[in-house]
């Protein structure tokens, strides 16, 4: 059986289109470049790091009155990464792991915004970090497959009611320790990424 030359140049064609799609569909991945966001995140993290230091507003003599405070947030993202993890760090992985922390501290800094409006507290950090936190995850969001994102866990953690000052800036205080080295975390790794991609 012959084919027409203009068929068999469609069917080229559509076995070439086939053949891109079977590959780019086994990545995890998104194919659009995720490196050329790499920059982007790493902008969006220096910022935020520099706004976790402001959260809680209060001066190193002022910080050890509240050292011995009893009230945690248990929702809040631990961080426990040794130097060699890097070296094992692999982008999907590592990309997943980072869009939830950020969904996590985007949640628990909405709540302290909510908190500190409540007590008559600046809350104008917040409303920046809360900000840049949604563009980083954005950013991640459009390297990942959509299977991941569905993947991550969706329940809201059951936050506590701030009732006075004091305990919005005891959250104040462990929330902005914990988004230091959530950004120092990520940021050594989107380097990496962005270093060997």
């Amino acid at each position: 059986m012959k084919f027409l030359p203009e068929t068999s140049s469609f069917l080229f064609h559509l076995l070439l289109l086939t053949e891109l799609l079977v590959r780019s569909s086994s990545l995890p991945i998104r194919s659009s470049s995720h490196c050329g966001f790499f920059g982007s995140m790493i902008h969006q993290v220096e910022s935020l790091m520099n706004l976790s230091r402001k959260i809680h507003q209060l001066r190193t003599e002022e910080l050890e009155h509240f050292e011995d405070a009893k009230i945690t947030l248990d929702s809040l993202p631990d961080l426990y990464h040794t130097a060699g993890h890097l070296r094992s760090l692999k982008v999907n992985e590592s990309l997943t792991q980072m869009y939830g922390y950020t969904q996590s501290f985007k949640l628990h800094i909405d709540w302290l915004k909510v908190a500190k409006e409540n007590v008559s507290l600046p809350f104008q950090t917040e409303e920046g970090a809360s900000s840049h936190l949604l563009q980083l995850s954005n950013l991640i969001g459009k390297c990942l497959h959509p299977q991941n994102k569905e993947a991550l866990p969706s329940v809201a953690p059951n936050l506590p009611v701030v009732s006075n000052a004091f305990d919005a800036l005891v959250y104040s205080v462990e929330i902005s320790d914990r988004l230091k080295v959530f950004c120092g975390w990520s940021k050594r790794v989107l380097r990496y990424f962005h270093k060997h991609s």
